[in-house]
């Protein structure tokens, strides 16, 4: 029970970030959360809007999980938490240390409460 709330809220977190980097990119907001400047943001949206299409699909494939019938649910959250979790180690290693805070370790954190309680 408490691996899917936790799946849950990452899903929604991601839906967070997905709407962040393909609509909020270059509004004041976005740019407020990714530091980032309006040049910056310009030169730089088509690869964030990017990136939020794939924080997207680890979105839905975490809901997928929850409504997957119970043989492959825990199966497919393993899965799209594995993915969350090593994008947030390799964008905490390239890009930002706080992604590893707010991305890899809440993965890491669910993916034990999946497997173990």
């Amino acid at each position: 029970m408490i691996g899917q709330v936790l799946v849950g809220l990452i899903a929604i977190l991601h839906v967070y970030i997905l709407v962040l980097e393909m609509f909020l990119w270059d509004k004041p907001y976005g740019m407020k959360a990714f530091g980032n400047n309006a040049e910056k943001a310009k030169l730089t949206k088509v690869m964030a809007q990017n990136q939020g299409l794939y924080n997207g699909f680890l979105a839905a494939g975490l809901f997928w999980s929850l409504f997957a019938d119970a043989p492959f649910a825990t199966s497919i959250a393993n899965f799209f938490l594995g993915c969350v979790l090593i994008a947030g180690i390799y964008g905490g290693l390239t890009a930002s240390k706080k992604i590893i805070y707010i991305q890899a370790v809440p993965a890491l954190i669910a993916l034990v409460a999946v497997n173990f309680l």
